[in-house]
């Protein structure tokens, strides 16, 4: 760092005490001090920042635990299974003394970049109305099944104009057929 070059030349080069350095840089002397002695014992390079990354996490699963969660997620899609974490989970629990979590293997999953995503909250795009721009220019077709009061079912038929949502026609049958919707279609036609 560009920094750190300064206040190591201020002290080593120039001469200037530590203590005033470090109050020019806006550094403690404890910092200025210990960039020095980097300087010293490891030139120019032993100054430069160093990772903050630990040496050690207690919580990563072992290799060969993430080996076996890669290994059963393809074959469980080779063999046409659901190969989600829970499954995975399973598996391992019949495989391993003590098997990581369906969090811990969501995570193995998702840092190899086998997880599709699938946000819990609908995109703003899907809430936008479908509607096309002229009247007639598209028709949707739906039917929907109903129980009477007396027990009796049937199916409700439902024409309607994409643009305006106007109801073309609602009938109502005791089974929709092909039949049935194509002659109610070209009665709509030709009304």
């Amino acid at each position: 760092m560009f920094k750190n070059r300064i206040i190591v030349s201020s002290v080593v080069l120039e001469g200037r005490p530590e203590s005033v350095v470090a109050d020019d840089y806006g550094v403690t002397y404890r910092w200025v001090h210990t960039l020095v002695q980097r300087y010293l014992t490891g030139g120019w390079n032993a100054i430069e920042p160093r990772s903050r990354k630990p040496h050690t996490s207690p919580t990563r699963i072992p290799p060969d635990v993430q080996a076996q969660i890669l290994r059963l997620r393809r074959e469980l899609l080779a063999d046409g299974h659901d190969a989600g974490p829970h499954t995975i989970a399973f598996h391992l629990s019949t495989l391993l003394a003590s098997p990581p979590s369906v969090a811990t293997i969501w995570r193995t999953l998702h840092r190899h970049g086998l997880i599709t995503p699938q946000p819990k909250k609908r995109p703003r795009s899907s809430y936008l109305r479908f509607e096309t721009d002229l009247p007639n220019e598209c028709w949707q077709a739906d039917f929907t099944h109903w129980r009477l009061s007396t027990g009796a079912r049937l199916e409700i038929l439902t024409f309607l104009d994409d643009h305006s949502r106007y109801a073309l026609s609602i009938t109502a049958h005791p089974v929709v057929t092909g039949h049935i919707v194509l002659t109610d279609f070209r009665r709509n036609v030709d009304e």
